[in-house]
């Protein structure tokens, strides 16, 4: 049995790896469980946004979109490799209908009841006014009009849509966040295991002893206390593994996405509104690709891997081409790849499927030893979550200092948040055999750290075994050794996305290649 760690936290994805971090920089020793590779699971299945969430603006979700919109532009600044401002077109035309029942249309449908399920444009103007100022915008721009008769966002769409508004929010690389967060707490003292179940816990004394098995040996860890931060798995963890008495629960939700060939050629996204309510991003992807998404649909059992059903894929086919003209339209064999993942949301035993549940709840029990159970969470909140967390962790121990993680690099993120266009060139100075991609695709990746990932290499011969689409052994080797990579997935999945241009083959031979350097 090991030495008493102060933090143990069950779970690494971005909630669970923000906090080792936090912790790990005030001084507190950490350790971190990962059951499969980090962002296994709901992290590295999002629509990849830093967002306020316009639409909780109808919910009268103030609070929620302040604190969102706030951490844009801290977030920007402290990972401008992984994360960068994206401009947001949003078309709108009078005739449009909508049988949404939030707080502001059912005020609407009383008051106006002439509108019919319309959304007025001032109702927009005024959502978009607050948007703009509710977070202390400064590096973004901010909402304009456009006239899509003379812009280029207009050409897909159809000739209905003559106007538009453009709005800003932010790009983020969330499988990648979750590995930065765990390098950085790494590097600050904590221990970072992946593919490390937890099997039980129990409290012994004024601790807590933790079962944990990992590629068949198990051990005993002690810890002073717990964080249970398992996202899907939350519950789990409390009824079947700690046994804590909670009435509190998370409710799954499973959100899916579709990516087809790139479908525009301009570098905006676009926020499509349903005549169900609901909304649908159409975003540019990986240069050469259009992330499409999302959906909401229940989830019952988080141990079932989530797909995107057909259901679901012929739903987002269908939004989107309402939108898009007749040549642009999409079926379904126009999808190139799907992905799923189940977002856990606070259940207080209502059943509600409001905003209110997409913010996160934070609850610590204490019957012996605490333990603080994380419900729900986003990424674009995840820092502010993890200062909560700390705040109520802190309580148990002596001296902990206070907030540090605001505006401070995470690892590749030490230059100026408009600095990566200065960064590839100087990338390409060094390596001037990198094609333009590939430069762009390994500082967007790796940052100031692409240097080190490169090392002395004078030619693309130096980087050894070339799996394609620019991954060579040189920079699977780094993946091992600082990433916590161990399959041909955690690599081009996760620790990227270049597993939308290699063949079956191809990952197949960089899968065997990797378990022969493990071994």
């Amino acid at each position: 049995m090991s030495d008493t760690v102060d933090l143990f936290v069950i779970g690494g994805g971005i909630n669970g790896t923000g906090i080792a971090r936090d912790a790990a920089g005030r001084g507190l020793s950490v350790q971190l469980a990962e059951m499969n590779d980090l962002a296994w699971a709901t992290s590295s299945a999002s629509t990849k946004l830093f967002h306020g969430g316009l639409r909780y603006l109808e919910y009268f979700e103030i609070n929620l979109v302040r604190h969102a919109l706030q951490e844009r532009e801290t977030l920007l600044r402290a990972m401008p490799h992984i994360s960068w401002p994206m401009r947001f077109v949003l078309p709108y035309h009078k005739d449009m209908r909508f049988e949404g029942t939030t707080p502001t249309s059912k005020i609407l449908n009383t008051v106006m009841p002439w509108m019919k399920g319309r959304r007025p444009a001032w109702l927009i103007r005024m959502g978009l006014f607050m948007y703009d100022h509710l977070g202390g915008r400064k590096i973004l721009p901010p909402t304009q009009t456009l006239d899509l008769k003379y812009r280029p966002a207009g050409e897909p769409l159809e000739d209905k849509f003559e106007f538009a508004y453009e709005y800003s929010d932010c790009w983020v690389e969330d499988s990648r966040l979750v590995v930065l967060n765990a390098r950085d707490a790494e590097r600050r003292g904590a221990r970072i295991m992946t593919r490390t179940k937890v099997t039980a816990a129990r409290i012994v004394d004024d601790h807590w002893e933790i079962d944990l098995e990992a590629g068949g040996k198990t051990w005993t860890q002690k810890a002073r206390f717990i964080v249970n931060a398992a996202g899907p798995w939350v519950g789990d963890i409390i009824h079947q593994k700690v046994h804590v008495d909670s009435t509190e629960d998370v409710r799954l939700v499973r959100g899916s996405h579709i990516v087809t060939k790139r479908l525009f050629d301009h570098d905006k996204a676009y926020f499509f509104q349903g005549t169900d309510g609901r909304i649908m991003f159409a975003i540019p992807y990986e240069t050469d690709f259009t992330l499409i998404g999302t959906t909401d649909a229940e989830h019952h059992d988080p141990d079932v891997k989530p797909e995107c059903s057909p259901e679901e894929q012929a739903y987002m086919i269908n939004f989107v081409n309402e939108y898009f003209k007749d040549e642009i339209d999409i079926t379904v064999d126009d999808i190139v790849w799907t992905y799923s993942g189940v977002r856990p949301l606070y259940d207080d035993g209502a059943k509600s499927a409001t905003a209110a549940t997409r913010d996160y709840v934070l609850n610590v029990a204490n019957d012996g030893a605490p333990i603080l159970n994380i419900f729900g969470g986003k990424i674009t909140t995840y820092r502010k979550l993890a200062e909560d967390a700390m705040d109520k962790i802190k309580r148990h121990f002596d001296d902990v200092p206070g907030h540090w993680t605001a505006g401070v690099p995470l690892p590749g993120g030490d230059f100026p948040h408009d600095g990566v266009d200065t960064l590839i060139t100087a990338v390409q100075k060094r390596y001037p055999f990198l094609t333009d991609f590939w430069a762009k695709r390994l500082v967007r990746a790796y940052g100031t750290e692409a240097f080190a990932v490169m090392g002395d290499a004078t030619s693309a011969k130096d980087l050894g075994k070339d799996f394609g689409a620019t991954l060579t052994a040189r920079e699977i080797t780094w993946l091992m050794a600082n990433e916590y990579a161990r399959t041909a997935e955690d690599v081009v999945w996760r620790r990227n996305k270049l597993g939308l241009r290699l063949s079956t083959a191809q990952i197949t031979a960089l899968d065997k290649w990797m378990q022969k350097q493990a071994a």
